[in-house]
């Protein structure tokens, strides 16, 4: 029996997917030779942590089920401690890019990976907050069915519990250190507002987060498949594929990965960026690292949060620093895929030092592509009008801010990087729940 990590990182209130995930943690281990670790990193204002903590506590238990409920002071608490361990350079900067004061989808998973290296997991599996688990004949649809099926297998030995295989024989020796599926229902970007008010401006803006030297074409079919998922077909049948998986087939709320990819990057820790979390996925690929594509997907809905005011400019800053992060990372990503196998030692294990030295080669790119970028969403944004040209006036006030913001975030990435093999060490001898001073 091994361990895994099964986790949820949210700071909304969100009974209902704590309640489903703990089923999840009970079927996996009642129908897999694992101990499971379910890992909620709760960061909910305190009326809410208490909501949750009732949850958990009222919660049928299950055998091989071990429930984490960490609120930030104890995140904290065990972050502070694995940093004074490691005897890393910069710590209060460190702790503020695994813990920082507003929403960083990767720094969330990032203390994740930690507390899955100090609970010895061989795996972590993700889940989100927005998001639920589809239904077939009356009983939930588990990603993890597909995770655990495969994960930390050599390929070869993988194809038998796929339903086909589309892997170079040449990766068969390889471990699988990725399964995911993807969702279906709500785009997973909150912009169908503009695509109903506008499809061109819905071109322009998602279109901006493309290689400036690509063809319109390519813009097009981009932005036709972007941020779509599955579509909206509900889960009929089981569909497994063992391959090099196409990162735009899979989701953050909906993967597992095994722990020779996250023990060694990663991910990046920008604050309000959308899609800072997807940075493995493409590692996984460019490095051709086997993987398994499911159709166990997951439902994804939208909180009432963002519909507010506040809310609707939180995350349209979100979606900006996306767009402007992209010249740091289709740069990278465009190397990573050039490099290949490059990408890898001679055991097959991701080089870290490659990454970090790509991240620091991106941040010394030229700030023009990004002026434009965000010239062309002032325009996009005024043609729409309503409550989208008043955030350009937000933009245009913002913006020489949000270029330097960009330019640090990929330099922290790099700083991360270069920390991280001390810190999953001092994490492995770290305890999660003792008090530490």
């Amino acid at each position: 029996m091994h361990k895994i990590c099964l986790t949820l990182p949210t700071n909304r209130a969100c009974a209902a997917t704590i309640s489903a995930i703990g089923e999840e943690a009970g079927y996996a281990a009642w129908h897999f030779d694992v101990e499971v670790h379910l890992l909620i990193l709760d960061s909910a204002d305190p009326q809410t942590y208490a909501a949750h903590a009732e949850v958990v506590e009222e919660a049928p238990e299950s055998p091989n089920v071990i429930v984490h409920h960490l609120d930030e002071a104890r995140q904290r608490d065990f972050l502070r401690a694995v940093i004074d361990r490691a005897g890393v350079g910069k710590p209060d900067l460190l702790l503020d890019l695994m813990l920082p004061n507003t929403v960083s989808y990767g720094a969330c998973t990032n203390r994740a990976f930690l507390i899955a290296a100090a609970l010895g997991c061989a795996s972590i599996h993700r889940r989100d907050s927005d998001s639920a688990y589809q239904t077939h004949e009356g009983e939930p649809v588990f990603p993890i069915h597909h995770e655990l099926t495969s994960l930390g297998k050599r390929a070869g030995d993988a194809a038998s519990g796929v339903s086909e295989t589309a892997l170079d024989p040449a990766h068969a020796d390889k471990t699988v250190v990725l399964a995911g599926g993807s969702f279906v229902g709500e785009l997973s970007v909150d912009i169908g507002e503009i695509q109903r008010i506008d499809r061109e401006a819905y071109h322009d803006i998602v279109g901006l987060w493309a290689p400036p030297e690509w063809s319109e074409q390519q813009k097009r079919a981009l932005v036709a498949e972007s941020f779509t998922g599955a579509g909206t077909d509900p889960f009929v049948r089981d569909h497994s594929t063992l391959t090099i998986v196409d990162p735009m087939r899979i989701d953050m709320c909906n993967i597992g990965f095994h722990h020779q990819v996250y023990e060694r990057v990663p991910l990046p820790p920008a604050t309000d960026t959308i899609g800072s979390d997807y940075f493995l996925m493409h590692l996984v690929h460019d490095a051709a690292l086997p993987g398994v594509l499911h159709n166990r997907h997951i439902v994804n809905f939208y909180t009432p949060e963002r519909r507010t005011d506040s809310g609707f400019v939180a995350y349209q800053l979100r979606l900006t620093k996306f767009f402007l992060s992209m010249l740091h990372f289709n740069f990278v990503y465009a190397r990573m895929a050039t490099n290949g196998d490059a990408l890898l030692d001679a055991e097959g294990h991701v080089r870290p030092d490659s990454i970090a030295e790509l991240a620091r080669e991106s941040a010394r790119l030229d700030h023009a592509e990004n002026v434009r970028r965000l010239h062309s969403l002032d325009r996009s944004y005024r043609r729409l009008g309503g409550r989208y040209a008043a955030f350009a006036d937000t933009l245009a006030e913002r913006g020489p801010r949000l270029l330097d913001e960009a330019q640090a975030d990929i330099e922290d990435f790099a700083l991360l990087i270069e920390a991280w093999a001390a810190l999953i060490h001092a994490s492995k001898a770290t305890s999660v729940h003792e008090p530490h001073r």
